[in-house]
């Protein structure tokens, strides 16, 4: 018989652990909480960390860690992280139910808005995004569950930029899931990342918006309010 137990946050008392990110130099950035929902909203930084050939560029729209300790800083950020405080941070997150109730307005130009979960594990970050079951961004609230399935034509693996690959690669999708103990985030993927005006080289070999300027008018806008975020975990689930 399967056992579940809930994670709810519904940001009733302040972020509850999440934030966003300004860039890799200045890192995470506190996130606005307005009416009982977390508010993130563009101009969001470019992810280049797995650039092709990896699976691609990302915009980190909300990010909460799966593990302590947390520095003066992350507190914060963040708030008190009440996932790692309630105990969460260990467990197996195969075939675990994620349902957000959300809205917002965001002009996607060709990304969606998924669920992303990292782990590290022998010295590799490993990130797998599921893609094939995004989030809808409406302009009225709604509630949508994903479901955290181990089928991997329902997944994408991020990989590692060309200079990167030291610490992100690929671990085993049911690796991950049994144990993420990085992070979880909220991602819209893929990007058209565009250079803005002529380069010599590779642009993939270079970083958006620190070696280059980009198209900005090529990637999503907007903003996302996000009013509840449930984790059902179950064990012995098969």
């Amino acid at each position: 018989m399967s056992v579940s137990r809930l994670y709810r946050e519904t940001f009733d008392d302040g972020p509850g652990g999440w934030f966003g990110w300004i860039d890799n130099a200045a890192g995470p950035r506190r996130l606005e909480v307005r009416d009982s929902a977390l508010l993130t909203r563009s101009p969001w930084w470019i992810d280049y960390n797995h650039a092709p050939p990896g699976a691609g560029y990302l915009h980190l729209l909300a990010i909460l860690l799966t593990r302590g300790p947390f520095g003066e800083h992350q507190r914060e950020v963040a708030g008190e992280n009440r996932f790692v405080r309630d105990g969460f941070g260990t467990r197996d997150f195969t075939h675990a139910q994620i349902s957000l109730r959300l809205k917002g307005e965001v002009e996607l130009r060709g990304a969606q808005l998924c669920l992303l979960f990292q782990s590290v594990q022998d010295g590799i970050c490993s990130g797998w995004l599921l893609t094939g079951q995004p989030f809808e961004i409406t302009a009225d609230w709604s509630f949508q569950t994903a479901s955290l399935t181990t089928d991997p034509t329902q997944w994408t693996s991020l990989g590692s930029r060309h200079d990167r690959a030291d610490y992100y690669g690929q671990l085993p999708l049911e690796r991950v899931l049994q144990q993420v103990n990085t992070n979880l985030l909220l991602v819209l993927f893929p990007l058209d990342v565009q250079p803005m005006g002529p380069l010599a080289g590779d642009p993939h070999q270079l970083r958006p918006e620190k070696d280059y300027p980009v198209w900005r008018g090529r990637l999503p806008e907007g903003y996302v309010l996000l009013d509840e975020v449930r984790i059902e975990f179950t064990e012995g689930a098969t």
